[in-house]
């Protein structure tokens, strides 16, 4: 069984890479009355709500002159080949303005991908302004999608982290699931982390659980992806086979792992005893895998 659809992997958009390289491409776009602008504020975007929720796309006109550049994007062109740029502004204290946790399972396929890209390439500028060789400040090229180094000439792009995060399974068919000391008491997730330089996957898969959990993994299977800008991850699934059930957490990253038959997480959600991870989270659909189907989400989750 293929896993859920994954809210932050939908997209209706064209790129349009083959058209980064176009020095004039932002200032023409800018110029177009048919060109649509996502505003963007520090992760926040501005949405309109007369009937389905959509993002509240404007013609250049109204942001005004062009922003500087690295606060300036190509998004691509959606199906009718209008093109979408997004634009870091400054926002208003305005409930309208909404970020992609909270809008990501309640946006259209073109909507959530428009957001999703906008809020990993913008934030990346936002942190990434100077050449990490030599720190001078760079350059914006490619339509926004490269910083360039005026002094050493090197190139530099978005940056996206691969990170492993699965669900563990014993011979019993029993889901363990994990609780960190940050969450809140009752909280409940699966187990992941990032992969180290010159690690496969699996391998990444297999040394985070024993770490985390004290648990021996063998078969590894992946079950899908799902890019997480927050601030810059793309989060790889997969579920994972144990080789031995007894538990030893590592008290720092997860300091209280449980395993659970299907009627026992099943209770326990119901009850509020365990708060389990959903709206746009990779994390509930890898859950739902195993389970067969959803399960209550009783508390907030963000």
């Amino acid at each position: 069984m293929p896993l859920a659809p994954l809210q932050l992997s939908r997209s209706s958009v064209d790129r349009r890479g083959e058209e980064r390289a176009d020095p004039q491409l932002i200032a023409r776009a800018w110029a177009d009355g048919a060109t649509r602008v996502l505003r963007w504020a520090d992760g926040r975007t501005p949405v309109a709500g007369d009937g389905a929720v959509r993002l509240d796309l404007v013609p250049p006109t109204a942001v005004g002159p062009a922003p500087g550049p690295g606060l300036v994007v190509l998004l691509g062109r959606d199906a009718d080949g209008v093109l979408h740029l997004a634009a870091q502004v400054d926002a208003p204290e305005d409930a309208a303005w909404q970020d992609l946790r909270t809008l990501g399972t309640v946006l259209d396929d073109r909507d959530a991908g428009l957001l999703t890209q906008a809020t990993a390439v913008l934030r990346w500028h936002l942190v990434h302004p100077r050449c990490p060789r030599c720190g001078e400040v760079t350059e914006v090229v490619q339509s926004g999608w490269v910083r360039r180094c005026p002094r050493d000439g090197s190139d530099h792009f978005p940056r996206t982290d691969p990170a492993v995060i699965m669900t563990v399974v014993d011979d019993d068919d029993r889901l363990l699931l994990g609780h960190n000391p940050a969450w809140p008491a009752g909280r409940y997730s699966t187990l992941a982390g990032f992969v180290e330089p010159g690690e496969s996957l699996e391998a990444a898969v297999r040394r985070e659980v024993l770490e985390e959990v004290g648990v021996a993994v063998g078969e590894v299977t992946y079950l899908g992806n799902q890019p997480w800008p927050f601030p810059a991850s793309l989060m790889l699934g997969f579920t994972a086979r144990a080789l031995d059930p007894a538990v030893r957490t590592d008290d720092v990253e997860i300091t209280d792992a449980r395993w659970f038959t299907r009627d026992q997480l099943r209770a326990a959600a119901v009850a509020g005893e365990v708060v389990l991870p959903g709206g746009i989270s990779i994390a509930s659909r890898l859950v739902e895998h195993w389970y067969g189907g959803p399960l209550p989400v009783t508390g907030e989750w963000r």
